[in-house]
């Protein structure tokens, strides 16, 4: 039988192995998450009443004195009884369900160097949010892989994911760019993450900044279009850095935006390359700071290797943007 896991008014039935923070997505209750492994610390929440099984978390994101002093990763933790949660941020409220669609691979295509764009036909629409991601289960395996989606929420059936191969990868290497061919069936899960614009009537409308290193780009493409349909004349500045010419991609794509919304700028940097390319050279959040004297009253958002995104961080503060509204997505190697 099933314990129950109550946060604010909302009780949801978690199966004995269920983690807690799978058990309140499926039932469409939002709670906060990220990498949705344990390596973030996103999901962690203080346990008031009632035990939890801590499983795989990892000491360096849940401490023992955190564990002591009852708090759990929600991702990691299985009931034990029936318990009472509490969390910051709104945890509670309804979300998209996250749901196992069976899809069918539409498209392949290479567009930049070991970078794959794969479009993904699904039996009936996804709910999600621009910015989230899905999971991916490689054949045959229970290992799943994590996608970011460059679609915005109206594109619900076809799902366009950006993959650059990872030597020895399992889902990459050994899959997606091995034999993974058009018409195969595939396990998506999804919607997941906390990389989302606020709602159309909480959205002040202010000017963004976005910075994706690679294949970051894709869910900056989803926010930014999802953006620019609330209002084509937001200013919006986004900074795509990659290693050389033969990274980037989409350059098309971000024309027409350019074109049509007189406000978005986008901005390629390559780190590289110095000299011999017409692009900018050095690293994305440096050409931010040489770009934008103040970001007062700005929104920032960061999708890529830490090491970036913690450099996105401190350049966003070095120019005054309120740190409540500086959002982050890391992409870090899969878990082990």
């Amino acid at each position: 039988m099933p314990f129950t896991a109550t946060v604010g008014d909302r009780e949801v039935p978690c199966e004995p192995d269920q983690p807690m923070l799978d058990a309140f997505l499926r039932a469409g209750v939002w709670m906060p998450n990220s990498c949705n492994q344990g390596t973030c610390g996103t999901c962690k929440l203080r346990v008031v009443d009632g035990d939890v099984d801590h499983r795989d978390s990892p000491a360096d994101t849940l401490t023992e004195d955190e564990r002591a002093a009852g708090l759990a990763l929600a991702c990691q933790a299985r009931l034990r009884s029936n318990v009472v949660v509490e969390t910051g941020g709104g945890a509670g409220r309804a979300t998209h369900p996250l749901r196992d669609l069976t899809a069918t691979v539409r498209e392949i295509e290479d567009i930049a160097r070991d970078t794959r764009r794969l479009r993904l036909g699904l039996p009936e629409p996804l709910a999600f949010h621009a910015g989230q991601y899905v999971e991916l289960t490689v054949p045959g395996t229970a290992v799943r892989r994590q996608y970011s989606l460059a679609n915005t929420a109206d594109e619900d059936k076809v799902l366009e994911l950006h993959v650059r191969s990872v030597p020895g990868g399992a889902a990459t290497e050994k899959w997606i760019f091995a034999d993974l061919t058009v018409g195969e069936q595939v396990q998506v899960t999804g919607p997941l993450g906390d990389f989302v614009l606020p709602p159309a009537d909480e959205d002040d409308g202010g000017p963004m900044a976005l910075i994706g290193g690679g294949t970051g780009l894709a869910p900056l493409i989803g926010l930014a279009r999802t953006a620019l349909a609330r209002d084509p004349n937001r200013k919006i500045v986004l900074y795509h850095g990659v290693r050389g010419e033969a990274d980037l991609y989409d350059l098309d794509l971000m024309a027409e935006l350019a074109d049509s919304c007189p406000n978005f700028a986008f901005l390629p940097v390559l780190s590289h390359e110095p000299g011999n390319s017409t692009h900018r050279t050095g690293f994305p959040t440096d050409r931010f700071l040489e770009d934008i004297p103040s970001a007062r009253g700005w929104s920032g958002w960061l999708c890529g290797p830490p090491p970036m995104v913690d450099a996105g961080v401190k350049a966003f503060k070095r120019r005054r943007m309120a740190p409540r509204v500086i959002h982050r997505e890391n992409f870090t190697p899969a878990a082990t």
